[in-house]
């Protein structure tokens, strides 16, 4: 199985989208300051979102759509309870 996944860093809203072969490994590293420089610069992540896939490629191509403009987008109407029960607000835009 593979992953795409979302990250939320608790002390600033912040995002991390990125996918795994191994879902509860990869979400440890990052809590641990393994892996990538953004995880690692920040602590206290919560996995907020997961898509499973059976081909790495697809997990691959839907993380790469998750970090786009729609992709974005896309997460925040799926999100938008948790965002409401945790009074989080979703991380804001770049501006162009």
């Amino acid at each position: 199985m593979y992953y795409a996944y979302l990250l939320e860093c608790q002390n600033d809203n912040s995002w991390y989208i990125g996918y795994t072969n191994d879902l509860k490994t990869r979400v440890n590293d990052h809590q641990r300051g393994y892996g990538c420089r953004t995880t690692s610069l920040k602590k206290n992540w919560k996995l907020i979102y997961y898509e499973a896939y059976l081909n790495k490629a697809d997990a691959v191509g839907r993380e790469k759509f998750l970090k786009s403009g729609s992709g974005r987008t896309y997460l925040k109407k799926q999100l938008r309870h948790y965002f409401k029960e945790n009074t989080s607000k979703p991380p804001r835009e770049k501006a162009a």
